[in-house]
């Protein structure tokens, strides 16, 4: 049995990691940083618990930061993962 994680998801695991656009992280950046938080413990909870907190300390800029983090799990999901040497 597989679990497939949608883009709004991916998206919301994005937001709570430490990747900021100011970064201009690259795909593979991203994926990085999206499969680090998908291996610890409690990444689920963790990533609500961001979600939550930065909604509610900077509700004027949360819609900007999520609509950020889609458009970017978008294009490093759409973009191929490099082979491994």
């Amino acid at each position: 049995m597989s679990a497939t994680i949608t883009a709004p998801e991916l998206a919301e695991i994005l937001f709570a990691s430490t990747l900021q656009e100011s970064d201009r992280p690259t795909p593979a950046d991203v994926r990085a940083a999206v499969g680090g938080i998908l291996a610890r413990d409690h990444a689920a909870a963790d990533c609500l618990a961001v979600l939550a907190q930065e909604a509610g300390d900077h509700p004027d800029a949360y819609v900007t930061w999520m609509h950020w983090a889609l458009e970017t799990v978008r294009v490093a999901y759409a973009t191929p993962a490099p082979l491994a040497a």
